[in-house]
């Protein structure tokens, strides 16, 4: 049931404002008055609410199976009742044809296309009421109080937006997404490097750049997303050339490999993308030629191993997206699988903003330019292989 078992796929977001630290009554009580159903429909008759969990039309909500080690777990409907465009058109088309018909030019007049305006209109109205073009789809959500971070099992924007507002209308409180940028912040805040995140730019990782453009990046101040493609670069950089294992800031090591999908995107916007499927990607003359070319890494299956778990699964760079995460707990004991599933979670979380925190203290420390130095080396050190291969 959602996060509770199988894969996980999730954007994550950290509260901004004093939430609990634990679950009470009260807050069960604010999921039973914000159900699907309860509230009114939005301007476009879409319907949010939360749900028990376990399927569509779920509202058994019971201390027993929302909380659980301090975590909150429901999920989240959203109901659209939206005629699709496509036919709206073809309905005001045949009106118009109808109107038209025995007009000499066979053109409708203005007044005719008022009228077939008002016909589909009110037709939508009535084919709304019917229900035919209702769709209801939900998504799993694990609160995680103890952490201040809620989990949000879906990739949408729109339907990540509803669900955000949903949750800071009904509990008052604030939400912001753990981009890359965000955990830039957070980690500079920690380790007092905020000054170095503020003066950062997008890296030249090749001799011949001054400062890359990067077409998805807005370029917004304070936004410091680009760092997830630089970290993936890095990583890769890190495995082929150093080592599989990584020293982490708790005195703990994680072992690293990238497999099965590297999605790489040339900055400029102007020689497409490239995705390689594969059990090492990286090992293929495909990606080096990518990344040889300036593509920057958007996206790429890893298997991350930290103290005795393993977490297989897929990383969108900007917005660490964790797609497919398959969860393996080696760790036995005494607490309940529910208990011991959350505990992974946190780990899993904990594990991926360690790594992050391992490249933000070499890209924003006074390492940064030996480290890059040897990136840019090993860059051309490929360039070299490439060249010797195509003579």
């Amino acid at each position: 049931m959602g996060f509770l078992s199988g894969r996980i796929t999730c954007e994550r977001f950290r509260i901004t404002s004093d939430g609990p630290r634990q679950f009470a009554a009260e807050h069960l009580d604010i999921l039973i008055k914000h159900a699907i159903g309860q509230l009114e429909p939005t301007g476009d008759g879409t319907q949010v609410g939360f749900l028990a969990g376990e399927h569509l039309f779920d509202t058994d909500f019971q201390w027993e199976k929302a909380m659980i080690d301090d975590t909150l777990h429901c999920a989240v409907r959203i109901d659209t009742n939206k005629i699709p465009s496509p036919l709206k058109k073809a309905w005001l088309q045949m009106e118009l044809a109808v109107l038209a018909a025995e007009n000499p030019t066979g053109r409708p007049t203005k007044t005719q296309k008022q009228e077939a305006k008002e016909s589909v209109e009110k037709r939508c109205e009535e084919e709304l009421k019917t229900g035919r073009y209702r769709r209801m789809q939900q998504f799993p959500v694990l609160w995680d109080a103890r952490d201040g971070i809620l989990y949000v099992g879906t990739s949408s924007p729109a339907s990540l937006e509803l669900c955000i507002n949903l949750f800071e209308d009904a509990f008052e409180l604030s939400f912001e997404q753990l981009t890359s940028g965000k955990l830039a912040s957070e980690w500079a805040v920690e380790d007092d490097h905020r000054m170095n995140l503020a003066e950062a730019d997008p890296t030249p990782f090749h001799t011949r750049e001054i400062q890359p453009p990067i077409s998805w990046h807005n370029q917004e101040s304070g936004n410091f997303d680009y760092l997830g493609n630089e970290f993936l670069l890095w990583l890769w950089w890190y495995l082929e050339t150093q080592s599989d294992t990584i020293s982490l800031a708790d005195d703990t090591e994680v072992t690293a490999m990238i497999v099965k999908t590297l999605r790489l995107e040339c900055p400029r916007g102007e020689s497409g993308k490239d995705t390689i499927t594969h059990e090492s990607p990286v090992t293929l003359p495909e990606a080096h030629q990518a990344v040889l070319s300036g593509k920057l890494p958007r996206k790429a299956g890893l298997i991350l191993s930290r103290l005795g778990e393993q977490y297989d699964f897929v990383l969108q760079a900007e917005m660490v997206s964790l797609n497919g995460a398959k969860i393996e707990n080696d760790e036995g004991g005494g607490r309940g699988p529910l208990e011991n599933r959350i505990q992974s979670i946190r780990h899993f979380s904990e594990t991926i903003h360690l790594l992050f925190g391992a490249f933000f203290e070499r890209r924003l420390g006074k390492s940064w330019s030996r480290e890059l130095e040897q990136i840019r080396n090993w860059l051309q050190a490929e360039r070299q292989i490439e060249q010797r291969g195509a003579a």
